[in-house]
């Protein structure tokens, strides 16, 4: 299996290279040259195995020869030890054909887990047997940054940076990042919104000297191995509802398209799945994408589901590539138009692709705050309002012979602020978190400038 960019003119990697390499050098993102195609019969084989074994069905085709077969089992294993449930992503029914699957369960109870940590047992793999190390950076809208840092935590082999935008991530999200105590970790606020933190971490990639210097790697959604271990909850969840004795649809809330993303690549694979909708807030680019055809970047409102809080989606990138028929200039000029002219028109043939892929939504902020209020009066449940947009749009595009499943993206205790200002309740962190509010913070601010981040992440990097 080897890995191309979506721009075109680097290098084939093999998937270990690819992962930890993250960033392409001219620029784009890694994907697959092939996706594998499974067969009904081994769709089919899937439905009621454990969660683990279903991963290393799905992912296996794409390591090649990175890993053997009892490596890899280990690897899932020791990711997954530690989730909060069973079933590590269950399905929930509330109202007709319309379902929850749930992707709270992990130790930062957001989604990000399913794949930070098979990213982080990944690495630490891979990295042993080289005898190397790596200063991994990554930027966050809330619930990355966090899942990156559980992961890499204490390990010897990597220094971690996280940037995250001062003030705009939500309290319980900035003291997952800025409580843990190992010296190999470091929760960076940045001036700016998380477009600037996603920026400033591609500027870094592509100052190669620099680069090279500190042997980057990178664990945001431009890596490939995030999107690979998120594909595998559409097959658990697909074959759960009937798949693929029957085609299952999915409303996905995003930001960065990483998400939704890893559904294109599991229905590509031979996952029979209807509709794949796009849920937005207010930041609602990638809507007006579908309605318009025109990408364009307006100024990024800040929201109560502060995750989503995005006008440049990263793997927006990686769709583009597949609806212009993998033709890397095509997708280098757009994204050159969206540095420098803030936006471009999709054209016609590929506008059309899109929409035969995708449907899209967007939910107001009182239309979110409305929906955690009647989902909870409707069936008991409490969502964080990032399910809650996916749930108003989903509940707007469902058809009713189709089973549709919103992707529960975050534990509503995570966004208790929101949540107690919709229903009237504060909803409580698990057991495990009870003392987070009393630990203390350890957190660095730094300013919107590439030569100021650069010194204080060499300045912190351990000898």
């Amino acid at each position: 299996m080897q890995y191309v960019s979506t721009r075109g003119s680097a290098p084939k990697l093999s998937f270990e290279d690819t992962m930890l390499t993250g960033l392409a050098r001219d620029g784009g993102l890694y994907v697959p040259e092939t996706l594998p195609v499974l067969s009904h019969d081994e769709i089919a084989a899937l439905a009621g195995l454990p969660y683990e074994e279903v991963a290393f069905r799905v992912m296996r085709p794409f390591i090649g020869e990175t890993f053997t077969d009892e490596e890899f089992r280990a690897i899932i294993d020791r990711a997954y030890a530690n989730f909060g449930h069973v079933a590590r992503a269950p399905l929930k029914q509330i109202g007709d054909n319309q379902f929850l699957l749930e992707l709270f369960h992990g130790p930062t109870l957001a989604f990000k887990d399913f794949a930070m940590q098979l990213i982080g047992q990944l690495f630490q793999e891979a990295l042993k047997r080289r005898g190397d190390r790596v200063t991994i950076v990554g930027a966050t809208s809330g619930d990355t940054g966090s899942a990156a840092i559980e992961a890499f935590r204490g390990l010897d082999a990597v220094d971690v940076f996280i940037f995250f935008p001062d003030g705009r991530v939500s309290e319980v999200q900035r003291r997952q990042m800025t409580t843990p105590a190992e010296a190999n970790v470091h929760a960076m606020a940045l001036e700016g919104d998380f477009d600037d933190c996603q920026a400033a971490v591609k500027d870094m990639f592509n100052h190669f000297e620099f680069r090279d210097r500190v042997k980057l790697a990178g664990v945001n959604s431009i890596n490939w191995a995030r999107v690979l271990a998120q594909v595998v909850y559409y097959f658990t969840a697909a074959t759960a509802l009937g798949a693929p004795h029957r085609k299952v649809s999915f409303c996905v809330p995003t930001g960065n398209f990483g998400d939704i993303f890893a559904g294109h690549v599991a229905r590509k694979m031979g996952l029979p799945i209807e509709d794949l909708v796009i849920a937005t807030n207010q930041n609602d680019i990638l809507h007006r994408t579908l309605v318009n055809g025109a990408h364009v970047k307006e100024t990024v409102q800040p929201s109560i589901s502060p995750s989503m809080d995005i006008q440049v989606s990263s793997n927006f990138e990686r769709l583009l590539f597949d609806i212009y028929d993998r033709d890397g200039a095509a997708v280098a000029q757009q994204m050159e138009a969206l540095k420098d002219q803030g936006g471009f028109t999709i054209s016609q043939g590929a506008l059309e692709r899109l929409r035969e892929g995708f449907a899209s939504g967007r939910a107001s902020e009182e239309e979110t705050s409305a929906t955690i209020a009647r989902i909870y009066e409707e069936t008991g449940e409490i969502l964080c309002p990032h399910t809650a947009v996916g749930a108003k749009v989903a509940a707007e595009a469902a058809d009713p012979a189709t089973p549709m499943v919103t992707l529960a993206t975050a534990h509503p205790a995570k966004f208790p602020d929101a949540v107690e200002a919709a229903i009237g309740i504060r909803p409580g962190l698990p057991k495990r978190m009870a003392d987070l509010y009393e630990r203390a913070e350890r957190l660095r601010h730094v300013p919107n400038a590439l030569p100021e981040i650069e010194a204080a992440i060499e300045g912190s990097i351990r000898a």
